[in-house]
């Protein structure tokens, strides 16, 4: 019977015995949470309230309405804390949180590893057209390791980081 190999708190290694089973596990955060400083508030606000604004000026009454109810719903995303999430890896596809990939939906993958910029992130390919990335993160595990194993289930086809995607870790959403 083999023996399971412990690389961290954050990754294990198990057999490949079951489908079920997993082949490298993980846990993360389910995204970058950064503390707002209060002038992030300002500024976002103060954009908001233009938008308000001007929306009020063309007698755009919807779209204000609109904007106030993404600015609250956006103050709440900003001061909630990251969920755990368990990420897996089987014979059959990726499984994050309670959402399973299977490889036959998947075309590609790639690691996006940048320590300078503290971006850590497994995006898989989907043949989705409305979702055509998954944005995975890696938290604390080995992105050597996760690698390794899904290049025996994906080919691995480098990707760019969207201006969206960029955007976002600016203005730290």
């Amino acid at each position: 019977m083999p023996v399971v190999a412990q690389k961290s708190s954050e990754s294990a290694v198990a057999p490949v015995s079951d489908a079920d089973e997993p082949i490298f596990s993980w846990e993360a955060p389910e995204y970058d949470h950064e503390e707002k400083h209060p002038k992030w508030y300002w500024i976002m606000g103060g954009a908001l309230l233009a938008i308000v604004v001007y929306a009020l000026i063309t007698n755009a009454l919807l779209m204000a309405i609109t904007f106030i109810l993404i600015g609250m719903i956006g103050y709440v995303y900003a001061e909630r804390a990251p969920r755990l999430i368990q990420m897996e890896v089987n014979s059959d596809g990726v499984r994050v949180d309670n959402y399973f990939y299977q490889y036959d939906g998947l075309k590609s993958f790639w690691i996006f590893y940048e320590v300078e910029a503290e971006i850590k992130i497994l995006s898989l390919h989907s043949q989705k057209t409305f979702l055509p990335h998954i944005h995975v993160p890696i938290g604390n595990a080995n992105p050597i390791l996760i690698r390794e194993t899904l290049i025996n289930y994906l080919p691995e086809i480098r990707q760019e980081l969207t201006v969206i995607d960029r955007l976002e870790r600016l203005i730290g959403l």
